[in-house]
């Protein structure tokens, strides 16, 4: 039968698939709008199967933080190329994913994908989406943070996002004091909050990892554990973000620089996601 134009522009309106795709679904399905749009959902799942092995590199970090800066949320939505993460329409996608999120108060990517999206779930709506846009979509992180204080930032190119808790938040100039950290946060990717937040795995590496550089330079055996665990302390000072030098001030740790905005200010967790 003959399809008209109307026809598939309001296909393409109802469904935001491409115009030659509006045009075969309504001429497969004999003009039948909602069969019409089954198909082009089937093929959606044809090709999300088709690109399940491609590697999402690309996509945006959203952030969100509730209206008494208690509770913080962050979203990364992926895809496989620069060119649809940049495309308003994806980034839209992507903020109303994060909207569900936080109105169905979930706590991790698993239970986003089943929560109802329009008429659909969340993860039958990705894969109509990845008919649509021809690239392999998923959520690859959703974080959840509540303190006293919480404070977010996205970095300039909108792939990296970061959350901060805050405890011991009286004082002035704390939302300010959030920023800077969460700034060092993204710049020098901290392992953990101090050295009791790093994995025993990280430690026995670190650890083995120092006798042998202490062995290569010819150190007696007897003294490998003592030169290892002194190679581990100069490690938690480097990578744990309370004991790192404030970037701002390198004469200041992080602790010294929140304890000197306001007395006991320190950070209870943080989240950092970056994408590519």
């Amino acid at each position: 039968m003959a399809i008209t134009a109307q026809e598939v522009n309001k296909l393409r309106q109802m469904t935001g698939a491409g115009m030659m795709d509006c045009k075969k679904a309504l001429t497969e399905a004999e003009g039948d709008f909602e069969k019409a749009i089954d198909i082009l959902r089937k093929k959606g799942q044809k090709v999300s199967a088709s690109r399940a092995d491609r590697e999402t590199k690309e996509g945006v970090v959203i952030t969100q933080v509730n209206a008494d800066g208690t509770v913080g949320t962050l979203l990364s939505l992926t895809c496989e190329t620069d060119f649809v993460a940049k495309n308003e329409g994806f980034v839209t996608f992507a903020n109303a994913l994060h909207k569900v999120a936080v109105e169905n108060n979930v706590s991790s990517k698993e239970e986003i994908l089943g929560l109802p999206f329009e008429d659909l779930t969340v993860s039958e709506k990705i894969v109509e989406m990845t008919g649509k846009i021809g690239e392999k979509l998923e959520i690859s992180h959703y974080e959840v943070i509540k303190a006293e204080t919480v404070v977010s930032y996205i970095h300039s190119n909108g792939k990296l996002g970061v959350l901060v808790g805050l405890v011991n938040t009286s004082g002035n100039n704390v939302e300010e004091a959030g920023k800077d950290v969460a700034m060092q946060i993204a710049a020098m990717n901290p392992v953990a909050v101090d050295k009791d937040g790093v994995d025993a795995s990280v430690i026995e590496r670190e650890i083995e990892v120092g006798k042998d550089q202490a062995r290569q330079e010819g150190k007696p055996e007897e003294m490998l554990e003592k030169i290892a665990l002194g190679k581990l302390n100069k490690f938690y000072k480097e990578n744990t973000l309370l004991s790192q030098a404030f970037v701002k001030d390198n004469g200041l740790t992080i602790a010294q620089y929140l304890d000197s905005v306001s007395k006991g200010l320190t950070v209870s967790e943080f989240k950092r996601i970056s994408i590519g």
